[in-house]
């Protein structure tokens, strides 16, 4: 079945059947909401695409990497064209993103070795982003703000440690990986409430990725409107509050759900 996958023409409709099972889009805490709203609907050429050639699902995974990371250095860059650039990099390791999987479960080569790859993506995506947005605001280097873009990368790293640290926790103790549910779930109704009034906010998004670098391209043009970089400071500055501020609030939710049960 692996060898006529790889070796035929199928159509997007073909993969779309395979690489897009309703699980996939169904589910919503894994799911990061342009691809729901639209990534996938574009991914699917891009696999039907990536199908016809002899690129591997890993090999997807690390192009998905490089953007990221190029996302990073070219927001180091000055300008507006170097915030646009630096979105339009984003997006394209969204898709990429949202590829990699799909053309694995196409040719069924889904490994560990990948959802490892995977998850080191979205940490150096974020990190690397975060970075560049402290050397673009600074204006010698270094300086405080580059500091603020090194010290909000790290607390996004450490974010996402935390919910990695769930599982190998739970694996060292013979444990199957948490479920959704139990992430719900808390000890305390009052802390439960909590976290649903400080997740309608949506605060913690300005450090991922996407989100991010939108609001860097909305910064860029106030910047450009007043000739300072006083939004791309402001943005700095907040991006490292929100990240040491989530760093503490997701450590207390995960102790305080049944998460580590």
């Amino acid at each position: 079945m692996i060898g006529l996958r790889t070796m035929s023409a199928p159509s997007v409709a073909e993969i779309r059947a395979v690489a897009q099972p309703q699980t996939t889009m169904d589910r919503r805490s894994g799911e990061h909401w342009a691809g729901l709203l639209y990534m996938r609907k574009l991914s699917i050429y891009v696999t039907w695409a990536l199908a016809r050639t002899p690129i591997t699902p890993n090999q997807a995974t690390g192009l998905m990497i490089v953007s990221g990371l190029l996302a990073g250095v070219v927001l180091a860059l000055p300008g507006l064209w170097a915030a646009l650039g630096a979105a339009l990099l984003i997006q394209v390791y969204l898709l990429l993103d949202c590829s990699d999987g799909e053309l694995a479960r196409w040719t069924g080569r889904t490994s560990i070795t990948g959802v490892y790859l995977d998850r080191v993506g979205h940490y150096f995506a974020e990190a690397a982003l975060l970075i560049g947005l402290g050397f673009r605001a600074s204006e010698t280097l270094p300086d405080w703000y580059t500091v603020l873009g090194f010290a909000a990368a790290l607390g996004a790293i450490l974010i996402k440690a935390e919910t990695d640290l769930v599982d190998v926790a739970r694996a060292r103790s013979g444990l199957i990986a948490a479920t959704e549910t139990s992430a719900e779930q808390f000890q305390s109704r009052g802390l439960g409430t909590a976290r649903k009034i400080a997740a309608a906010f949506r605060f913690h998004r300005v450090i991922q990725a996407v989100e991010l670098s939108l609001i860097v391209v909305v910064a860029a043009l106030w910047d450009l409107a007043t000739g300072s970089l006083a939004a791309t400071r402001l943005l700095t500055v907040a991006c490292a509050v929100i990240a040491g501020l989530q760093l503490i609030l997701h450590l207390v939710s995960i102790l305080a759900s049944r998460r580590l049960k």
